[in-house]
């Protein structure tokens, strides 16, 4: 088939899209799809964008279950409140935490999906891997990531990044996630390119790109 001369071959996120829809479910009958990486890394943004190209996929932001005096240790708030009721096939309750108030706020529903995507630093520790049928990593070296963080979030927000920085690099150094990702995900200047993980099987390094139609990510 013929590409237009600005579209390099690679595959389109209708092709992502349905390599994790045939993933068998590892939560109940929910496919849960980790995106990890460094706080600042494009987890969001990344994330939004599947979830849209997944049809309006839900997206449980881990930025939601952790809080002030909480930043890594809501390892057991999420099983019991998120994942013990999915793995059932029954709808999570949560109360999403609010940064600016610092308080949890009213309970949100999570009703079982056949992909659910769960977004945030720590979405690939030891605890959460046997539930998810995929761990995709953000590739984005820490300290480029934690540049455009404080970046985004200003002057307000420095003291937070910096016990935030400390926190995260505890994190990793004792529960990695990178190891035990499936693709690596790098933004480039259009889109993303996906690449095998270190556990990953997909073959050579291949691009998500402009592709054929509006399913293509870029």
């Amino acid at each position: 088939m013929n590409r237009p001369p600005s579209a390099p071959p690679g595959i389109t996120i209708h092709d992502l899209v349905l390599r994790l829809r045939r993933l068998p479910p590892a939560c109940g009958p929910v496919r849960l799809i980790g995106i990890d990486g460094h706080a600042g890394s494009g987890k969001s943004t990344f994330a939004g964008q599947l979830a849209d190209a997944l049809g309006g996929a839900p997206v449980l932001r881990l930025d939601d279950i952790a809080s002030h005096e909480e930043l890594f240790d809501w390892t057991d708030r999420l099983l019991a409140q998120v994942i013990e009721p999915l793995a059932q096939g029954r709808t999570a309750r949560y109360a999403p935490y609010d940064w600016r108030d610092r308080r949890f706020g009213s309970d949100r529903l999570l009703p079982p999906a056949p992909v659910i995507l769960v977004e945030g630093v720590g979405a690939g520790r030891r605890a959460l891997r046997p539930h998810l049928a995929h761990l995709l990593w953000m590739e984005l070296p820490h300290e480029e990531a934690w540049t455009r963080g404080r970046n985004r979030d200003g002057e307000e927000q420095r003291e937070f990044w910096t016990g935030w920085v400390q926190a995260e690099r505890r994190h990793f150094a004792d529960d990695p996630s990178r190891p035990f990702a499936d693709l690596l995900v790098r933004q480039c200047e259009k889109g993303y390119k996906v690449c095998p993980g270190p556990v990953g099987t997909v073959g050579p390094d291949r691009e998500i790109t402009h592709g054929d139609g509006p399913s293509a990510m870029c």
